[in-house]
């Protein structure tokens, strides 16, 4: 019986958007009903202003690939857990995440291979107390690093990469929750990525930004979509390889994220590298302009080239 409902109701379908179609073949009947609207799960706190850069990197990968489809953000605030769990289960409350990879995340999401942030997320820098500024001035090696306590999101990816590395990481249940531990002496710093320290030391005043160190570590932020919308991933792949190409994508990066470099000075700070056991085969490492690196610093600080 269900067979013969559908059959009866294809032909209507010829009369909408090829784009619902698409839709309509490969992730079911439920996206009918919104397939105009795609939802991106808004942030975890109203300070979490990590997603900015990925909702105009989106709304700019749709509009080149020419795909009819409007971009919001969901109702309701939730955490990365909460969302790809939404995102998988394919209920149409969440459509499309911007997260970090690692291997479990690539075998529950269809993930899309263009890093967002060029990397900058693997180079991380220390928050600290403002009293304790200089506490890692004298680190050199990564086995210095390990007298210190850190903290990440629970279910962060950066977990397993910092215990792999041997550092002593302690899981915290929200974003919020980092600053509130390390405000109260539970652990000694903590390591974020130089797109986001600047915002979040600017909004907690009793930090500071280390000046002497930064990790590195080979990751990926990538856009993931549910298994079943191959559609949807296609349109955004395409966007960001034309946003790559016309140099759309660069303007918009270095707009959100170009003094931010210049100020970060990496070429000044002692690099800690360290590896990461939840890349895939498939990133694409060989991909030289996804990836940010230190040959980039002089490019980026032509004064033509950023605008602050």
């Amino acid at each position: 019986m269900f067979a013969q409902r559908r059959t009866r109701t294809w032909p209507r379908l010829r009369l909408l958007h090829p784009s619902l179609l698409l839709c309509a073949a490969l992730a079911g009947w439920p996206c009918l009903v919104h397939a105009s609207t795609i939802y991106m799960p808004r942030g975890e706190s109203v300070e979490d202003e990590r997603g900015d850069f990925a909702f105009e990197l989106l709304n700019l990968a749709l509009k080149k690939s020419g795909a009819d489809l409007q971009v919001k953000p969901t109702e309701t605030r939730m955490p990365q857990s909460r969302a790809i769990v939404e995102l998988a289960a394919g209920n149409g409350r969440v459509h499309i995440v911007a997260t970090m990879t690692s291997r479990q995340r690539e075998r529950q999401l269809l993930p899309i291979r263009i890093p967002l942030t060029r990397g900058l997320i693997g180079w991380r820098i220390a928050l600290l107390r403002a009293e304790q500024r200089d506490l890692l001035r004298d680190v050199r090696l990564l086995s210095d690093l390990k007298h210190f306590s850190v903290a990440q999101g629970h279910d962060w990816p950066d977990m397993d990469i910092l215990h792999h590395n041997g550092l002593n990481a302690y899981p915290v249940a929200n974003y919020d929750g980092l600053f509130g531990m390390l405000k109260a002496g539970r652990i000694d710093w903590l390591p974020r990525s130089a797109n986001e320290i600047w915002g979040e030391a600017a909004r907690h005043p009793t930090l500071a930004i280390d000046p002497y160190l930064v990790l590195h570590y080979p990751a990926a932020d990538y856009f993931f979509v549910n298994r079943n919308n191959a559609a949807l991933a296609e349109q955004v792949r395409r966007g960001l390889e034309l946003a790559l190409a016309d140099g759309s994508y660069e303007q918009l990066f270095l707009l959100h994220y170009g003094a931010l470099i210049r100020r970060a000075n990496f070429d000044q700070r002692r690099v800690i590298e360290l590896s990461n056991p939840l890349l895939t085969r498939e990133t694409p490492l060989a991909r030289k302009e996804l990836w940010f690196t230190l040959n980039d610093l002089k490019r980026y600080r032509q004064p033509d080239k950023i605008s602050d």
